[in-house]
């Protein structure tokens, strides 16, 4: 007598349908991630296998592996794992309930032992139930390791599901998908495959498509650093990039345990593409939940000013299904950055320190990101010490200094920190500001690099000491010699005339400055520009203004050095009021003149007509007879 099998028919929560339909179109919105759910939930049963052996001191078998096959025909997928098995019960218990974990289950009952350094990644219940969003009906077939006997559990998704002894099951467990009719495309192999690639590609287990293994790629980042080569992490660089750049010039390989786990490989490339003119750096770093893909582009894993680094991140507390926005409130996430950020740049600050000629490289390329980072005031301290500057006395062969070594070599009555800006050395040098730095042997940091000035004037001051511009009127020169030699000096004194000379050039420029002043900084030049609140350089307000035309211009000073020859002479034709249209017009050509040397346009009409008139007034003093 045949034993008739019994079909048993069971019903899902009452609200399955409405799970089902947020799993659909909230949690799931790209379908493939489907694939990589089951893949999941097959790693976890043979995980549980293993396990289970390893506590009984039993063998464990050396084909543990996970299957794929397609039927482009019968339009079916089917996902097969020789792991643990399902019971009938565990079939109800697992594939009865949406949102019920028999992984975290398995997890809890085993606390005590040493299943909590396992990688349990998949999650019968939420995952499993993402099959309908690919498939008209779900078809599981599975044999426990237990029992004999084995068994089909199939469903629709609309409201029941049906179990049925089944016979001559290998073991492990089989999920097939009778695909929708718009889901043809994942009975091709290349799709699969890329799908595979994606988001499994560090399952601990073989996954294997027709006899070809599609995870090959180890995943390196969970094991002992000691273990490991250049060439594996060479590679796996490779990996990431898609080859696009051959070595790394920096990696950091980070694993915590407590108080939460997480594993991290971090990597900057050879060359910052930025310079190189092919625009921002766009990727983001590839984040997963015990070994499985999350996010290949995850970018709030660390601030802007890091965007150069490539890399993977993968912690054991972090959800599968977790959108970037549920990520930004989710507590191991906010705490994953934080110690990431930390290790990076204590990092960057050890290489500085013990391997300089590296670190000056590194900098070179990437010095211009990292600066940027000096706008937030929450990482603004640990990049202070990372800032890299050329000085008039680093040499102009790409010599530069941070700021901890500037101020070791400041004089003692120095309280400052100076900088000047332009946009080469070549310009730096004839700027006028910089004379009495040179004639007191003052370092100056030379910035041509706007971004060096924006990250200075957001710091504001380094280890108690004021950083602040060559043309800030704020200024304090340490006092030399020469100053007090001008008290006993007659030479050195103002000329006569010179605070004539300077009424006549206030009533000349009106309010074209703030102030014109005599000048204690300048050694030569016969005048300079400061500007009246201290704070930004004339040199970046001018970028400022080229880039909004609308940036207010800060008001600036007109100092004016009494020592310059021209000016000596200047002062002693005061003494003649026939003179003073004449030295109204040279007012106004100094200040022209001024801005000039700033690369800041004047006012073009009213110099070039001066030029005409000072040129006219030469040419009458001249004579055509030859002595």
């Amino acid at each position: 007598m045949t034993e008739t099998k019994t079909t048993e028919q069971f019903t899902f929560q009452a609200e399955i349908k409405e799970l089902l339909r947020l799993l659909s179109h909230s949690l799931y919105q790209n379908r493939e991630i489907t694939l990589r759910e089951l893949i999941s939930n097959a790693s976890d049963a043979i995980d549980k296998y293993r396990h289970q052996q390893l506590t009984a001191g039993g063998t464990i078998g050396d084909d543990l592996a996970i299957s794929l096959s397609a039927d482009e025909t019968q339009k079916t997928l089917t996902i097969a794992d020789n792991g643990v098995g399902m019971t009938r019960q565990e079939l109800i218990d697992n594939l009865g309930t949406i949102a019920r974990s028999g992984s975290r289950e398995f997890v809890a009952r085993m606390a005590d032992s040493q299943a909590a350094g396992m990688s349990l990644i998949g999650q019968f219940g939420v995952g499993f139930y993402s099959a309908f969003m690919l498939a008209d009906t779900v078809e599981v077939l599975t044999r426990s390791r237990s029992e004999e006997q084995g068994w089909r559990w199939t469903s629709d998704g609309a409201g029941e599901f049906a179990i049925e002894p089944a016979d001559e099951l290998p073991v492990g467990t089989q999920v097939r998908l009778h695909l929708k009719s718009d889901a043809s495309e994942f009975t091709r192999a290349e799709r699969l495959k890329h799908i595979v690639r994606t988001y499994s590609a560090f399952v601990s287990y073989p996954i294997r498509l027709e006899g070809e293994q599609l995870n090959t790629q180890r995943p390196i980042w969970v094991e002992p650093k000691a273990q490991l080569s250049d060439e594996q992490y060479h590679a796996f660089f490779q990996y990431l990039t898609h080859g696009v750049d051959e070595t790394p010039r920096w990696k950091l390989h980070l694993s915590s345990d407590s108080p939460f786990e997480f594993h991290a490989i971090l990597f900057a490339p050879q060359s910052n593409f930025e310079k190189l003119g092919f625009g921002k750096y766009e990727h983001g770093l590839h984040l997963c939940a015990k070994r499985i893909l999350v996010q290949n582009d995850n970018r709030e894993l660390l601030p802007e000013f890091l965007r150069f680094l490539t890399g993977l991140v993968d912690s054991a507390d972090l959800p599968l299904n977790v959108s970037r926005e549920s990520l930004q409130d989710n507590t191991v996430f906010r705490k994953i950055r934080k110690v990431l950020v930390k290790k990076i740049l204590d990092d960057f600050e050890s290489i500085r320190t013990d391997e300089p000629a590296r670190y000056r490289a590194f900098y070179a390329e990437f010095g211009p990101i990292l600066r940027e980072g000096v706008a937030n005031y929450e990482y603004r301290d640990a990049l202070k010490p990372l800032l890299l500057f050329p000085t008039d006395r680093t040499g102009a062969g790409g010599g530069v200094t941070s700021l901890a070594e500037y101020v070791a070599r400041m004089p003692a009555s120095q309280d400052q920190i100076y900088y000047v800006c332009g946009h080469s050395r070549e310009s730096l040098a004839r700027n006028p500001n910089l004379e009495i730095f040179r004639k007191r042997g003052l370092e100056v940091l030379l910035l041509t690099d706007p971004v060096d000035e924006i990250a200075l004037s957001q710091l504001d001051t380094f280890d108690g000491k004021k950083i602040v511009s060559v043309d800030a009127s704020d200024l304090k020169i340490p006092e030399g010699e020469e100053q007090s030699d001008q008290e006993t000096n007659p030479e050195s004194a103002p000329p006569a005339g010179f605070e004539s000379l300077l009424s006549l050039f206030r009533e000349a420029i009106g309010d074209r400055v703030a102030e014109v002043r005599a000048s204690r900084r300048l050694t030569d030049s016969p005048c300079c520009l400061v500007t009246a609140d201290g704070r930004m350089s004339m040199q970046l307000q001018k970028l400022l203004r080229m880039q909004h035309e609308d940036f207010p211009m800060s008001e600036q000073i007109l100092e004016i050095n009494p020592d310059a020859p021209l000016i000596r002479r200047l002062s002693l034709l005061t003494v003649n009021p026939d003179n003073a249209a004449f030295l109204r017009e040279c007012g106004l050509n100094l200040l022209d003149q001024a801005l000039l040397t700033l690369g800041i346009a004047p006012d073009g009409e009213g110099l070039a007509q001066r030029m005409m008139s000072m040129m006219q007034q030469l040419a009458d003093g001249k004579t055509a007879i030859i002595v």
